[in-house]
């Protein structure tokens, strides 16, 4: 009524009512009456904002990337800002002109330009697997940008959400890729092939060592086995010899025993003989008849024999004798005590 209105603003909302051209009042969440033929109100959002974005580029292998992602940022200086661009109200509390957009855009433009020079340098694969280093990019040149400070806004963050070749391209990467990781599939196959092979001939080389090394203990226990046998057959010949030199000394000894036993049978026999000899010379003239008549002791069987002896002698001489069975009994057993 009569031009005076009234408007109330939020918390997250810079107002600046400027009355015939002179700022009457400014701060955040304010509430108040104004007349609208000589007032200007002036409306900043101060809450954080998520930009989103979407731009290509073209990488050093002229292959286009197409880069999407947001970033966060506040009004931190809303006068600044209001310098710069028109955040002015209608009497119906919208805004004059859509600055909001250009505000967006200009981020937009500068984090374009940030990334720029950086996909440039870089071939289409390697863009595609920097993110993290395109986020550090935008931050870097958007608080670098003269113009972002003449903004009055700070920058909260920047995310890359999704980095993309062309449609022909990305099924040629994925052709590539898939080829790749078959290779590599492949490689891996054949490495465990060759591992195991490898395992394998590592186990037989074990196993043949195994063998070597036992052939080589059977070769060293035979060596000594053979070297126990040699000595023990050196020694077996040592103590024959000591055997036989004792046998042999014990041979000779007895030998020179025999030797002077029969010595001294012989000087015994000779000392004997000599003795019998002696003994015997007075009888060696002396008939054997009258040897045997001074043998006073003789046995009747003796004379009987020397008797027949005597027949024997003269048997031209005589003409017949008979001698019967009985009468030689009587003559042989006539000493013999009778039986009763």
């Amino acid at each position: 009524m009569l031009g005076i209105k009234h408007i109330k603003f939020d918390a997250m909302t810079y107002v600046m009512h400027f009355k015939n051209g002179v700022i009457k009042r400014e701060d955040r969440g304010l509430s108040f009456f104004y007349f609208a033929p000589n007032s200007s109100i002036v409306a900043i959002p101060m809450g954080s904002n998520d930009l989103p974005f979407i731009f290509n580029e073209s990488s050093q292998d002229y292959q286009t990337v197409s880069i999407q992602g947001q970033i966060s940022y506040k009004i931190s200086q809303p006068k600044m800002l209001a310098d710069v661009l028109d955040f002015t109200l209608d009497d119906k509390g919208n805004y004059k002109k859509n600055d909001i957009e250009n505000l967006n855009q200009r981020i937009i433009n500068e984090a374009q330009t940030a990334t720029s020079s950086y996909i440039h340098e870089i071939t289409l694969k390697e863009a595609i697997r920097s993110a993290k280093n395109i986020e550090a990019q935008i931050l870097e040149g958007l608080k670098a940008s003269a113009a972002i400070n003449l903004l009055g806004i700070e920058i909260l963050g920047a995310n890359i959400l999704a980095i993309t070749a062309s449609p022909e391209m990305a099924r040629a990467l994925e052709t590539e890729t898939r080829e790749k990781l078959q290779q590599e599939a492949d490689l891996a196959i054949y490495e465990r092939r060759n591992f195991a092979v490898e395992q394998e001939r590592m186990i037989q080389e074990s196993e043949l060592n195994t063998e070597i090394a036992i052939e080589e203990k059977q070769k060293q226990i035979a060596e000594k086995k053979m070297e126990t046998d040699i000595q023990q057959a050196e020694n077996d010949r040592k103590l024959r010899e000591m055997q036989l030199e004792a046998d042999i000394a014990v041979e000779e000894q007895r030998a020179k025993l025999i030797e002077k036993k029969t010595a001294n049978d012989k000087q015994e026999a000779e000392t004997q003989g000599f003795v019998i000899e002696t003994q015997l010379a007075p009888y060696k003239d002396i008939d054997w008849k009258l040897l045997t008549a001074l043998n006073n002791n003789a046995d009747a069987k003796f004379n009987i024999s020397l008797a027949f002896r005597e027949l024997a002698e003269n048997a031209d001489k005589i003409g017949n004798l008979n001698i019967s069975p009985d009468l030689l009994d009587s003559m042989l057993n006539h000493n013999k005590p009778r039986r009763k």
